[in-house]
């Protein structure tokens, strides 16, 4: 992959403040309660935030390789601040598409500037992979809307300013139909916040959020109202690429480290990367991170090119997740006692990676799309049929 002046400069701003500001004090910061809302600001000034939204926002308006580049080079460091970045491009582009110009100016600016964090609010209860099936309620009142129902699963639950909200106005059982997106300030009378207690990712979060007859403007709409599902999962084969990458670049900091500490570790009188046993595991999980690594460009050059990509990014969002998951353990395994130690990061990466093979669409649902795209609809026609 070629890269211009541009990108190769926007990379390197990225790799430094990645390995000299954000590696060393990975692990030391699973342990703070949330993100650090300076270092979000210092993250925001480098440029580094949604380098895919207009300048009219701060944005840098670069391309969705771009994009990946810097979410690449940020989760390397540490892969849960690169969420700033993905969420960035993903939120932005959505409230960019849907807002208001003036609502779409506030909350865009601020999250560029490292200053909001938007969030997602689309899991519910009982929904999961069935994504359409919502029951958080909105209804018209005059120039307002009420808000009613439970969101799920969301991350930065507890930390996020504002959210993109998906909620039904139409029938209950219009499926997809009748669902309509709001952008709702989080600090709007009526709503309650939980955080889970996973097993990783902790300075993000996840939980539920309540919305209690909550009243919002009617100008909080974003786009028409009823055709709000088909917005995000627009959204979905951008951030998909972009999860990908994040694990790929986790999975890559441990295996290079790996190869360090094979150079290094002596057992039988030579460094045991001498050891085909040993070495060649490793060599077999760096080829395959630089093959879906190079799918995942590859459908970012698709998307900038206008081209479809649906396919190429549920492909990396279930390979990649569970190739960086098993490369890591991998990693674990090579250092023996010592890996399995939380002296070393590579447990925590582990967890922090295992929780996008569940979030954002399993492996599952994944191979589904690209069965649909590559044989047409007959490939879950039967199982679609048979649910109703």
């Amino acid at each position: 992959m070629l890269l211009n002046e541009d990108q190769i400069a926007l990379r390197d701003v990225a790799r430094r403040f990645s390995r000299e500001k954000l590696k060393p004090h990975y692990q030391a910061r699973e342990a703070e309660k949330g993100f650090d809302r300076a270092l979000m600001k210092e993250i925001g000034a480098l440029g580094l935030i949604g380098v895919d939204l207009p300048e009219e926002y701060g944005g840098l308006g670069q391309s969705g390789v771009t994009s990946g580049l810097i979410t690449e080079e940020i989760a390397y460091g540490d892969f849960n601040i690169s969420y700033l970045q993905l969420l960035g491009s993903l939120m932005g582009a959505i409230v960019h598409r849907n807002a208001n110009p003036e609502l779409a100016r506030y909350w865009n600016s601020r999250l560029v500037a490292g200053d909001a964090i938007i969030g997602l609010g689309l899991t519910e209860p009982r929904g999961g992979s069935d994504a359409a099936n919502l029951q958080v309620k909105a209804r018209r009142d005059g120039n307002h809307y009420i808000l009613s129902g439970e969101k799920t699963s969301i991350s930065f639950s507890d930390q996020c300013d504002a959210i993109v909200l998906f909620a039904r106005t139409g029938k209950p059982d219009a499926g997809a139909r009748g669902i309509s997106a709001f952008l709702v300030p989080m600090d709007a009378p009526g709503i309650q916040r939980t955080r889970f207690n996973d097993v990783g990712s902790k300075i993000i979060g996840r939980g539920s959020v309540f919305f209690d007859d909550v009243r919002i403007p009617a100008e909080n709409l974003m786009g028409q109202e009823g055709k709000g599902f088909t917005e995000v999962m627009q959204g979905f084969d951008f951030s998909r690429i972009l999860i990908a990458l994040q694990c790929v670049a986790a999975a890559q900091a441990s295996i290079d480290e790996t190869w360090e500490y094979m150079k290094e570790r002596q057992a039988m009188g030579a460094p045991i990367v001498q050891y085909q046993g040993v070495s060649f595991p490793i060599v077999e999980f760096e080829t395959l991170l630089a093959a879906c690594r190079q799918l995942c460009y590859h459908g970012l050059a698709l998307r900038d090119a206008g081209q479809p990509h649906t396919a190429e990014a549920a492909m990396v969002k279930w390979m990649g997740p569970k190739t960086s998951f098993d490369a890591i353990h991998q990693c674990i395994l090579t250092f023996g006692h010592y890996g399995w130690s939380k002296d070393l990061p590579h447990q925590q990466r582990l967890r922090d990676v295992m929780g996008l093979e569940i979030g954002d669409g399993t492996a599952q649902v994944m191979k589904l799309i690209v069965a649909r795209e590559r044989a047409g609809r007959v490939a879950v026609q039967y199982a679609a049929e048979n649910k109703k």
